[in-house]
């Protein structure tokens, strides 16, 4: 496998983009206190806000987003100083494992192992079991998703209060929904990264890229299956207006599902979660941006809680595109629309 990687340039490609997105080591914060512990033999990152509180404070959980493949402590260390200190929560920042070297499910596996020990021990941090919030952004909104799924009908740990969800990636069945085609060359994520990036994930492989991203790699009854739920015609009018064409179903090739059949698993892709499971789960909030191609997943998603009544707030940011967030503020950048939706994450939570 290390092999194949090293020949396709992919291991180096791997290990630079990770240098390129570590972070800058930031000082002490005079606001909080900032330790790194293991939850589950998981490592995280707790930030406490050093002011006195009347009670216990709300409890955040956040897991990072960089396609399963990059990101660290380190990458969201402003985010999550911000949100600690704005809304005055708990923060406990995940370090799952990353794919290639780990594939899918250990992602997944870290961020629900991480979230079951911090509801066990919640008085230790001071936290208030009615308000315990998972959240993260791509492939980290994927995994709270996921997260907030497997723990929606359990009875022995306190019940989540809410689940954050920014530009999510949620499903690897349609890369040619509107969004994929209307945004497919916008930065920072490309129409074929985000196949790429599932693939590596569920795989450790990108190999049959071309035949995910042509749609060949899911049969027709399990494509019709799940049409109630993926489908263009489930977005709103008003997305569809920027050059969106129906495409011709391609020919599905059997061989290629043997290798992605995993896809159809909601942990790895929770669009596709019954009914059953989306209707117990908590009050949302879905952040999109007009210039991403995973836009369609969060709308697609905010209509399936509408439709089993789950109370969703939604956020859309008309000038934003994938990956905004973490660059409120970055190396002397600014996007006023990464910090407006930074702040509307920071007025839901104040809201919990």
């Amino acid at each position: 496998q290390g092999r194949i990687l090293e020949k396709t340039g992919l291991c180096s490609q791997i290990t630079f983009g990770r240098y390129v997105r570590q972070g800058r080591k930031l000082g002490l914060d005079p606001k909080l206190f900032i330790q790194d512990l293991q939850f589950n033999k998981v490592p995280v990152r707790v930030y406490q806000p050093k002011a006195t509180s009347d009670g216990p404070r709300r409890g955040i959980l956040f897991f990072h987003g960089g396609g399963w493949v990059f990101g660290s402590l380190d990458t969201y260390e402003k985010v999550c100083r911000y949100l600690s200190r704005e809304s005055d929560s708990v923060v406990v920042s995940v370090q799952y494992r990353l794919a290639p070297e780990h594939k899918y499910p250990a992602a997944y596996e870290d961020c629900l192992n991480a979230t079951q020990h911090f509801l066990q021990h919640l008085e230790h941090y001071g936290v208030d079991p009615a308000r315990v919030i998972v959240c993260g952004d791509s492939a980290g909104g994927n995994l709270a998703a996921a997260v907030s799924q497997t723990l929606a009908g359990r009875s022995d740990f306190p019940k989540l209060r809410a689940q954050i969800l920014i530009y999510p990636g949620l499903q690897a069945l349609d890369f040619n929904l509107p969004s994929y085609q209307q945004n497919r060359g916008v930065p920072l994520l490309f129409r074929e990264r985000a196949a790429f990036f599932a693939l590596l994930y569920l795989n450790g492989d990108a190999l049959h890229m071309q035949e995910v991203l042509e749609g060949s790699h899911i049969p027709p009854d399990l494509r019709l299956k799940y049409r109630k739920w993926v489908s263009p015609d489930n977005i709103p009018e008003e997305f569809k207006v920027r050059g969106v064409k129906p495409l011709r179903p391609t020919d599905f090739i059997a061989e290629v599902y043997e290798t992605v059949k995993r896809f159809c698993e909601p942990n790895l892709c929770p669009l596709l979660a019954e009914d059953s499971v989306v209707h117990q789960l908590p009050e949302s909030f879905i952040l999109t941006c007009e210039y991403d191609v995973l836009r369609d997943d969060g709308l697609l998603y905010k209509k399936r809680l509408e439709d089993n009544g789950v109370r969703v707030t939604w956020y859309h940011l008309e000038d934003g595109f994938h990956g905004i967030i973490s660059l409120y503020d970055y190396c002397g950048f600014s996007f006023p629309s990464g910090k407006r939706g930074l702040d509307s994450v920071v007025n839901f939570l104040k809201s919990l």
